[in-house]
């Protein structure tokens, strides 16, 4: 009898623990949010949880968008729309370590004056790390940004 007790609150835990967040079956991401918004079977369910899991979970819990706004990841202040919409004009002034897209960037992400200069070297010395070619895209250049400022111990404090 114990074993089926435990056996039944083993195989319930994900279930709340999907219901804590507010999201359902399949949790929060590109399935959950644009794919199978109004998900009543549970197929649709297994569509929208194997998109999420193999398309846009861990971005859309790291940036908080797709339905993920309560995962509170780094960066989830709008910059991964910045990004999309600012991102050859970041990789210029990223190159030289200054500029106007660079320093919107820092204001987005709440750098501190006194930090300013790390971030902008720090980027600039890591320009190949962030933009590996041109195809690279604003979602590529974000995973990058987070990784190459979570090496930085003064950058790391600001990923949340």
């Amino acid at each position: 009898m114990k074993k089926l007790i435990l056996g039944a609150l083993i195989i319930s835990a994900p279930l709340t623990a999907m219901a804590a967040g507010g999201h359902g079956p399949a949790g929060c991401g590109l399935g959950t949010k644009v794919m199978f918004q109004h998900a009543d079977e549970w197929h649709e369910h297994v569509l929208a949880a194997t998109t999420n899991a193999s398309a846009s979970q861990t971005f859309a819990m790291t940036s908080g968008t797709l339905g993920c706004e309560d995962a509170n990841g780094p960066l989830k202040n709008g910059i991964a729309l910045f990004l999309d919409q600012n991102l050859d004009q970041l990789a210029a002034d990223t190159a030289i370590g200054e500029g106007e897209t660079l320093a919107a960037l820092s204001e987005l992400v709440g750098i501190k004056t006194e930090d300013l200069a790390i971030f902008s070297a720090e980027l600039k010395a890591n320009f190949d790390e962030i933009f590996v070619s041109d195809l690279t895209t604003s979602g590529d250049a974000y995973t990058a940004l987070v990784e190459v400022m979570s090496q930085n111990t003064k950058l790391a404090k600001y990923l949340g």
